[in-house]
């Protein structure tokens, strides 16, 4: 038994370790991290190298709604109120009309030209037919997209908040294909109650843990993070409780927080967002091993179809009609359409037609695994290009630069002054955190070429970048010398 426990550390600790270098590997060849996460999986799993004989979808279920709530409640933490606030009845409208338009539109062509009927065919389109927050934020961010506009806020808010409607939709269509006599008129009031419930569950809870986290005074910072560890999942199952949707909970409680004074805030942030990427990387790999990849081949012609319906027709039809009196351009909503990648939640959904032993389960789940790869690899690989395509990607001088806040500059006096990097400093190839900078000093942000970013400890100094730094004259002068060494 020991042997058996150590072995399965072992197994678990390197397949984390690969798919940490797989996220590496994915910003160099510019696809979303969630292919390469699902590709070591399948790898892996009993048809791969690995050969590891795992075929356990409700487990692969109950990760995925784990993993899914911290997730979402890292995305609503990393959301600015501010920046949303204007995109708030467009994000509403997508993640809710735009959701049952894209399931309906996919319903009708699954069940027109596969031999599916009219509930089987809604039922993958239901699916289908929510955006992922994992996979959005990650795009977004990992490829350094800035669009014009609020279009990136918008992205976000819908990705985010989108997932309850196809949850929704997915259950009750199990419902009524396990239950054909179920009054299907009991589905609206029941939509409603959910998302309302949702929400005034994450907001009041989110406020409490708010209140709670300033008022503890606990004598260990650790502490702190097994606090916000717990909410998680004490805010989706009292949501679960009182019949509403918990993962809208978990992701408005998250908003509430990220956009509230609290100690230990900037530590609990970068906490959470390790943790959404542990739970990323652990739902792929689980999500990869239950794929089959033999029983993916039999499905490439129909999985194409139904992917290029959803990305050229569905997904731009529910976005035009649900922004039909919206301010955005022709452009914008064109974007906003393309930007409709499909990530973990559809093949978590694709495990609940598993469990419920529907017919066709296992062809829809391979469907979607189908469906979701492709969109990742054509749609999330090529937003930067369809962005300058359609004019849309925003200019250096457009970009926000986000200044530091009081808590992160703590410690940190002077005025902000510009460093340009040449090509022969012995900064150029290395990190950030391997430049050991005198204490006191704090690069806010780097100039390179024409646009801006936003540096991290694993962030690479090139040569002709133009560091933003903020210290006091002394240091600086220190700086200098150890750049120019």
């Amino acid at each position: 038994m020991i042997i058996q426990l150590e072995i399965l550390m072992l197994g678990g600790a390197i397949l984390l370790l690969l798919g940490i270098f797989a996220s590496k590997l994915s910003s160099r060849l510019g696809i979303p991290a969630m292919v390469l996460f699902l590709l070591v999986g399948m790898l892996a799993g009993t048809e791969g190298f690995g050969n590891i004989h795992f075929n356990n979808p409700l487990m692969v279920q109950s990760l995925g709604i784990f993993a899914l709530a911290y997730i979402l409640f890292a995305g609503g933490l990393d959301t600015n109120w501010q920046h949303i606030n204007p995109v708030v009845k467009d994000g509403f409208v997508l993640s809710t009309i735009g959701v049952g338009i894209t399931a309906f539109l996919v319903g009708w062509f699954v069940h027109v030209v596969l031999d599916f009927s009219w509930l089987e065919g809604l039922l993958l389109g239901s699916i289908v037919s929510s955006t992922d927050a994992a996979a959005v934020f990650a795009v977004l961010r990992s490829r350094n997209v800035n669009l014009k506009g609020n279009l990136k806020p918008l992205l976000e808010l819908e990705s985010g908040s989108n997932d309850p409607m196809a949850v929704f939709l997915t259950t009750a269509m199990i419902l009524l294909l396990g239950n054909p006599t179920f009054n299907i008129l009991k589905l609206a009031p029941m939509v409603l109650w959910q998302m309302m419930m949702g929400a005034a569950v994450g907001y009041l809870l989110g406020k409490g843990a708010v209140f709670l986290i300033n008022r503890l005074r606990l004598d260990y910072e650790g502490l702190y993070s097994v606090f916000t560890l717990t909410c998680v999942p004490l805010i989706y199952g009292v949501s679960t409780l009182v019949k509403s949707n918990g993962f809208l909970a978990v992701y408005v409680a998250g908003i509430v927080m990220g956009n509230s004074a609290f100690v230990q805030k900037k530590s609990l942030l970068r906490f959470h967002d390790g943790l959404a990427w542990l739970m990323q990387i652990a739902m792929f790999l689980a999500l990869g091993l239950q794929v089959f990849p033999s029983h993916l081949v039999p499905v490439i012609f129909t999985g194409l179809m139904v992917a290029a319906f959803l990305m050229l027709i569905a997904r731009p039809a529910s976005v035009m009609l649900g922004l039909t009196f919206s301010s955005l351009t022709l452009h914008e909503k064109g974007l906003v359409s393309w930007v409709g990648l499909r990530g973990a939640v559809p093949i978590v959904l694709a495990t609940f037609p598993l469990v419920a032993g529907i017919d066709k389960a296992e062809m829809i789940f391979n469907l979607v695994f189908f469906i979701v790869l492709t969109s990742a690899l054509l749609q999330g690989s090529s937003i930067p290009m369809v962005a300058r395509w359609l004019k849309l990607e925003a200019r250096a001088a457009d970009v926000p630069i986000s200044l530091p806040t009081s808590e992160s500059a703590e410690g940190v006096p002077g005025k902000l002054h510009e460093l340009p990097v040449s090509a022969d400093s012995v900064f150029v190839g290395k990190q950030i955190v391997e430049l050991s900078l005198p204490k006191g000093v704090l690069i806010i942000y780097i100039r390179r070429d024409e646009s801006y970013l936003v540096p991290h400890g694993n962030t690479v100094i090139a040569g002709g970048d133009l560091l933003h730094v903020l210290a006091d004259n002394n240091t600086l002068d220190d700086v200098r010398k150890l750049m120019n060494a």
